[in-house]
């Protein structure tokens, strides 16, 4: 009760909180590429009566072309959405089944508005041969905006592997023996091999849910990252939250592990 009170009180209040914290921020500090972990959308579905697994995961699909607005407007250039783990698919056969269908539903949509250049980032050899299809289909169509990795069937340490797969395979078809790889091995070319390679890293990472570890979410790209937790289940996340989240930034001093 009290809670519900605490949000009727304070829902008339946050249009001017907003406009105040947009005044404060300094978007030339503004992140050029923000990393999210869309974290609670089943716990989201539990807290609301009668919402079951299905409409926890639709709603958080919903929030995502709002949260894409918000970044344009924050001159975001790259966002990574964290959709699907490679860990998720030890849940049920029929949530996943479910879960990928809102999750092809959900590219087609983000394409449709023709705003962002949308990329599938992962393990996509895990994936159903239409969803595969789907992702690997995704083409740029513009040269501006944001640009927008959705990540599916993705971990961390995954990544890494490929990563280094890739590059043997790079130094065999140039002639180079193993030996001579390892010696040249390098964390460049490492970065030149991971899902994002040609983006900058991530200097912010959010995660909703108030779950305080980032599980595997790009391992290599954090390692100078900011992070930042917010309690908000995913499809509760706000405006208000986001700008949270940006100030928070603005005032870190980064030492880049220093």
């Amino acid at each position: 009760m009290y809670a519900a009170i605490s949000k009727f009180i304070k829902s008339p209040i946050y249009p001017f909180y907003e406009w105040g914290l947009v005044r404060a921020l300094d978007f030339s500090k503004t992140p050029h590429h923000v990393g999210v972990i869309l974290d609670g959308n089943r716990r989201w579905a539990k807290a609301n009566p009668n919402h079951s697994d299905r409409h926890g995961h639709k709603a958080g699909a919903n929030k995502i072309i709002e949260f894409l607005g918000w970044c344009d407007q924050a001159e975001v250039r790259v966002v990574t959405l964290w959709l699907l783990s490679t860990d998720n698919f030890k849940r049920s056969s029929t949530e996943i089944e479910e879960l990928l269908q809102i999750i092809g539903l959900t590219v087609d949509e983000l394409t449709a508005t023709g705003r962002w250049n949308i990329k599938a980032v992962g393990a996509l050899d895990l994936l159903p041969d239409w969803l595969r299809q789907k992702l690997r289909d995704l083409k740029p169509i513009r040269e501006d905006g944001v640009e927008v990795n959705i990540a599916v069937s993705y971990g961390g340490r995954r990544e890494i592997v490929d990563a280094v797969k890739s590059y043997l395979d790079s130094a065999q078809s140039a002639g180079r023996t193993l030996a001579q790889a390892k010696s040249e091995l390098s964390t460049e070319d490492i970065s030149q091999f991971l899902y994002t390679a040609g983006q900058p890293d991530p200097e912010l990472l959010i995660r909703t849910s108030g779950e305080q570890r980032l599980g595997g979410f790009m391992l290599w790209q954090s390692a100078s990252s900011e992070l930042y937790f917010c309690e908000a289940y995913w499809p509760d996340f706000r405006r208000v939250d986001f700008l949270r989240a940006l100030r928070a930034y603005s005032l870190r001093q980064r030492r880049f592990g220093s």
